[in-house]
């Protein structure tokens, strides 16, 4: 079964900076677009919301205008694993932080075919 684990999830300050990772298993994505996503707190999944995403074959990244000049996405092939460097974080972006997998040629909340559980990203003011 093709799992999708997220790491690296915590309480820090605002201002602070946290490292998130997401492991693949059984699976290496070679033609996937790989990503992120957030769902704030008392938030629906539906309204989980695209934070950052990188073409595993070219390691193109897109990013949510939120997430410009703050986070940055990025792909290390050998260990199968995405990563999401997150700087200067707010209050607003307290949420649970998902993993995501398209086969399709971006990825958005409904095109993604494999998700992770989720890990939690609290920011305090």
């Amino acid at each position: 079964q093709v799992e999708l684990t997220e790491s690296g999830g915590g309480s820090v300050q605002a201002g602070d900076s946290l490292t998130l990772s997401c492991t693949a298993s059984r699976h290496t994505f070679d033609s996937y677009v790989l990503g992120w996503f957030r769902q704030a707190p008392g938030k629906d999944p539906f309204e989980r919301e695209f934070v950052a995403s990188i073409v595993r074959v070219s390691g193109s990244p897109d990013y949510a205008d939120d997430a410009k000049g703050r986070f940055t996405i990025s792909i290390d092939k050998t260990k199968n694993s995405i990563y999401l460097q997150m700087n200067s974080l707010k209050p607003g972006d307290t949420a649970v932080y998902y993993c995501g997998a398209s086969s399709s040629a971006y990825l958005a909340r409904t095109s993604v075919n494999y998700w992770g559980k989720g890990i939690l990203v609290t920011v305090s003011s």
